[in-house]
């Protein structure tokens, strides 16, 4: 690709809109030149904000700006027909996670992606956390050995206003699911990725324990079955009284590895240890946005642009985070067996 700015659009100015407005605008290889929302009064605040065109036209804006590259913040259920959109127009995309709310949407994406010669990315910068980086780069030395099992636990809170207030959060046909599709994707695709093996099976229950105005599972465990023999469990849930630091373990043949949010520890069986945690000196200021985001997406977006400009591989491909949400598909069809929910 030449030697120039690109032009990136970006659809949706909510909550993790700075997220990537912020990167795109510090980049000195990107131009934010529109952005996208259904709320007027939301896309002319972001567009004022960031000094470029508002629309609540997606298919306009695209049409009249002609971006190079399209970034997805909306609601679950759009992702799909938005990056599918963005692709036949030519453009690259950076989407939020999930891919998609069904494997089947998601699949069209990579489709698009490759009949169209266009680059797909998809959000999960929880990968380049520190503590992650540390267990990745054990595994890859082979001084965890082989990964024999992993255990995820998460427990937050989601009030009953977190999902009143959205007209999409709680639902089925727009989020795709609750507490395993929202909260516990990241550490799913963190397990996913360090096992690194094909799923083979998997069993799921889903519960809604505490949020009666919702339909979808507040609570989640389950037992993923990897190819090899080695398995990982789960127990997610978000009525917890507060955010706890997401834990994940990871048993090899020659040692262990915690991870505690961005945090790692790593103790091998000969005695040595390791530990990472995120340098406050390499954090990157968003804003006032959800501090259990992290600091992580400047990080991916940087990379999506230094891979489209030549500069440097893709470190998560679209065709891997496709692996993640086949698993999130399965646990949903599974769990959806065994759901227990707490009536109005």
């Amino acid at each position: 690709m030449e030697n120039r700015q690109l032009r990136t659009v970006i659809a949706g100015c909510g909550n993790i809109f700075p997220m990537h407005a912020i990167p795109v605008m510090k980049n000195p290889d990107t131009a934010l030149i529109a952005v996208c929302d259904v709320k007027p009064e939301r896309a002319q605040s972001a567009a004022e904000r960031f000094q470029c065109k508002a629309y609540t036209d997606f298919e306009m804006m695209l049409q009249r700006e002609k971006p190079d590259v399209v970034h997805i913040c909306t609601p679950h259920y759009l992702h799909a027909p938005l990056a599918c959109a963005a692709l036949a127009h030519g453009c690259h995309v950076l989407t939020e996670k999930p891919m998609a709310i069904d494997q089947k949407d998601a699949r069209k994406m990579l489709d698009a992606a490759r009949e169209n010669d266009r680059t797909l990315g998809v959000i999960f910068q929880n990968r380049y956390n520190a503590g992650s980086q540390l267990i990745r780069r054990c595994i890859d030395s082979g001084e965890l050995g082989e990964i024999r099992a992993a255990r995820m636990l998460l427990t937050w809170d989601r009030s009953p206003e977190y999902y009143s207030r959205s007209d999409w959060k709680g639902t089925w046909d727009k989020e795709g699911g609750g507490v395993i599709i929202d909260q516990a994707i990241h550490t799913m695709d963190l397990m996913r990725w360090f096992i690194g093996r094909p799923v083979v099976s998997v069993q799921a229950s889903l519960a809604n324990r505490t949020h009666p105005d919702i339909r979808v599972e507040d609570t989640a465990e389950g037992r993923v079955e990897f190819e090899g023999g080695v398995y990982g469990v789960f127990y997610v849930m978000n009525h917890y009284c507060e955010d706890e630091p997401v834990r994940l373990e990871l048993l090899g043949t020659r040692g262990k590895a915690v991870m505690e949010g961005p945090k790692a520890r790593v103790e091998l069986k000969n005695g040595r240890t390791y530990a990472a945690d995120n340098d406050p000196e390499h954090m990157f200021e968003y804003g006032d946005v959800k501090q259990y985001w992290g600091t992580s997406h400047v990080k991916q977006i940087n990379n999506f642009y230094d891979n489209l400009l030549g500069k440097a591989p893709m470190y998560i491909k679209a065709e891997d985070a496709f692996l993640t949400q086949q698993l999130i598909c399965e646990i949903y069809r599974q769990g959806r067996k065994h759901f227990a929910r707490q009536e109005p």
